[in-house]
């Protein structure tokens, strides 16, 4: 008997874009879509982690080795990105800089690549992927917030601003996109151990620290955001858009 749960939160059929799917949450998050069932191009600098990455994921998976921070290569990314399994249905925006400077130190080009990669590149390459996902009527656009999407933390400022702009941009796409079938969403980790919080599970009392501000007393872990992931990718999720799900342990609600 077909199983009710794997036709909602399969994925069997669509194809789906991982930007920052060499390392950590977006490597991760890569992985979780192909073991859906979906076609996965993964895209990052790193050639090597991305070679390593598809050879232990299986024939439905791609990448393609691309700077992000190239302001004019979007397109031409586009285009090898489709080129691979056809244009994707689903989009997740992993790729993340993080300059932890004050807002007395970062330079206007920290300022600059920072809001460049963390909150233009998911609007701008999502646009170029919209027309297929308006001509097949369903898309699944999925951002990465953060904790600092609502709150101010030292040395955040240039990483908190594009991160609430990502609140916004997932509201705002929601309103221009979703009539024509395409749902824009966000997910809001918590702690979780990936080279942008290095840092912090390096120093045992501010990882503590942090544990202890959640509700259910303890970090992330990659799992924690398997069930979330499939949730806004997936056909689960049809009747939700413009929304920024934590997952944090609770750490916001306290």
């Amino acid at each position: 008997m077909p199983n009710a749960a794997d036709d909602m939160f399969g994925l069997s059929g669509h194809t789906a874009c991982v930007t920052g799917a060499s390392s950590g949450l977006g490597r991760y998050a890569a992985t979780v879509l192909a073991e859906a069932g979906a076609r996965v191009v993964g895209v990052a600098r790193r050639e090597e982690n991305l070679k390593e990455w598809q050879a232990s994921s299986g024939d439905g998976t791609g990448y393609v080795c691309h700077d992000l921070m190239d302001k004019n290569g979007l397109g031409e990314l586009a285009e090898r990105v489709g080129a691979i399994f056809g244009p994707p249905d689903i989009v997740v925006h992993a790729a993340a800089m993080h300059p932890r400077r004050a807002a007395d130190e970062i330079t206007p080009q920290e300022w600059e690549n920072t809001i460049w990669l963390n909150l233009s590149v998911p609007f701008l390459l999502s646009q170029l992927f919209v027309p297929a996902m308006k001509a097949a009527g369903w898309g699944r656009l999925v951002m990465f917030a953060s904790l600092q999407t609502t709150r101010a933390f030292h040395a955040g400022i240039a990483y908190g601003a594009s991160k609430g702009g990502i609140g916004q941009l997932t509201r705002a796409m929601a309103e221009a996109w979703s009539a024509s079938g395409i749902t824009a969403n966000a997910i809001g980790p918590g702690f979780f151990p990936t080279e942008l919080t290095t840092q912090v599970f390096g120093d045992d009392d501010w990882r503590e620290r942090n544990a202890r501000q959640t509700c259910i007393g303890r970090n992330g872990e990659e799992e924690d955001l398997k069930g979330p992931l499939l949730f806004l990718c997936s056909d689960a999720s049809s009747y939700v858009t413009g929304q920024v799900l934590m997952v944090d342990g609770g750490f916001t609600a306290k």
